[in-house]
């Protein structure tokens, strides 16, 4: 405005040269026309200082109105919260067991009676699941996971839907510290949460050579590309209550990051019991992998487990051991399309082939007419059964068979938050441990599955 008003000063200092130059008709009537020119720039100016004001108020506004909001998050409790979660209807085909059928919240076990057990074509897919997330101030953290009928616990304790309930606490920095809670398995490459896997199955390993969840404490370190976990509690029970039978067992996890596209992990799961009580002592190791770049991921894990006889393989006594790898690759054929390869390999001929995640049965016969156990039949492993002339009998009740599964499927991102899984599976042992819908045993399976991922 200063700038206005020495213009107009200037111009009328001038006037007295104008003066002599021009009548007094014309000096008033351009004097009159530069007053109005002034005027309106004042106004303009008038207007932005208002305008400016006005501004100032309405940011005023916005302020008291923003803080507020955040004084209401707090007192209600939704301040740091975050709730996500996904359902994938899944179909699935076998053709060892003639079933073809949707699937989608069944159990995934034979608990209470429900007439289903645990397969690799009845794990975790065909699930829904709800996380809630919450930060406090000072960094702890709370998580609650709801998965019914498919959760880590479902098929230990029958009716619960929890499959994670943990707290994690600072102690002195956000790097160290101290957590609680059921902790749902962490060991391999591969997730529970169909989400975070490219198939829809899961590998060997992950379904026959881990546990599913613990229940405990432990303390966590994070030091620069090292993250490193350790608790002590149970191992798939919420509560250890029979006799004999005791706890801590001891879970570890430590994670690489190599770099933004690669890193190593490895963990390890040791629990067990007396000796001569009826759960034998159980002893998992593994190391896994990934690199990603570009378009093409790398995906990897080894494998070695090993468990005193149990109650799924009472006629053997001796300690059975088991060692495996499973290798992934994928690529991204578009930027919404990847096509993706799984390999998976167990050696598991020790013992009468009975790993951690199987189920052996009884009431079989072997060459002598002794009694054996019989094949887990749904998934492949135990000893090999062998056609006598009038019934099917266990070859050899001391040699378990080998296994191993390919799968080959696509992914397809439908739109954001919406993917489309397909994937074909061959499994095969080496010896018929497989049974069909109409009691033979086969040496290999078909599986066939489509899923539906819709996440938020």
């Amino acid at each position: 405005m200063h700038v206005y008003r020495n213009a107009v000063i200037a111009i009328a200092a001038a006037c007295p040269v104008i003066a002599q130059a021009q009548t007094t008709q014309e000096l008033k009537a351009e004097l009159d026309a530069l007053k109005a020119h002034v005027h309106k720039l004042e106004a303009m100016i008038e207007r932005s200082e208002r305008s400016k004001s006005d501004d100032a108020a309405e940011l005023a506004r916005l302020r008291v109105k923003s803080d507020a909001a955040d004084d209401a998050a707090e007192t209600s409790g939704l301040k740091g919260l975050k709730i996500s979660g996904y359902i994938d209807p899944t179909y699935i085909r076998n053709r060892n067991a003639s079933t073809s059928s949707f699937v989608f919240l069944n159990n995934n076990s034979s608990v209470n009676g429900s007439g289903e057990s645990f397969g690799y074509d009845n794990t975790y897919f065909g699930s829904a699941m709800l996380n809630v997330d919450k930060e406090l101030e000072g960094g702890t953290r709370l998580k609650i996971s709801l998965m019914p009928s498919k959760g880590t616990a479902a098929g230990y304790n029958f009716g619960n839907m929890v499959h994670e309930a943990s707290v994690s606490i600072p102690l002195g920095g956000l790097s160290t510290r101290v957590f609680a809670g059921q902790i749902p398995d962490w060991s391999g490459y591969e997730y529970i949460a169909s989400t975070q896997n490219k198939l829809i199955t899961h590998n060997l390993l992950f379904d026959f050579s881990a546990a599913n969840f613990y229940t405990g404490a432990g303390l966590q370190f994070v030091r620069g590309k090292w993250d490193s976990k350790i608790m002590a509690g149970n191992m798939n029970s919420a509560r250890i209550d029979h006799a004999r039978e005791k706890t801590p067992g001891l879970f570890y996890r430590v994670d690489y990051a190599k770099s933004e596209f690669a890193g190593l992990g490895m963990s390890g799961t040791h629990s067990g019991f007396d000796d001569d009580s009826a759960f034998g002592r159980l002893d998992l190791l593994e190391v896994d992998g990934y690199h990603t770049r570009g378009d093409w991921n790398f995906q990897g894990q080894l494998s070695y487990g090993r468990q005193q006889a149990t109650a799924a393989n009472r006629y053997n006594v001796a300690r059975q051991r088991w060692y495996g790898l499973s290798s992934l690759m994928s690529y991204k054929v578009m930027p919404r399309l990847e096509a993706i390869a799984r390999l998976d390999y167990i050696h598991n001929s020790r013992g009468g082939g009975g790993v951690f995640g199987s189920t052996l049965g009884s009431g079989c016969k072997d060459l002598d007419g002794l009694e054996a156990n019989c094949p887990d039949g749904r998934n492949g492993f135990g000893a090999g059964m062998v056609w006598s002339g009038d019934d099917w009998v266990v070859l050899d009740p001391t040699r378990g068979a080998n296994r191993a599964a390919l799968s080959l499927g696509t992914q397809y991102l439908l739109m954001p938050g919406v993917s489309v899984k397909g994937e074909y599976r061959y499994d095969r042992a080496n010896a018929r441990v497989f049974k069909t819908s109409d009691d033979q045993y086969r040496r290999d399976n078909h599986v066939i599955g489509v899923s539906t991922v819709v996440s938020f």
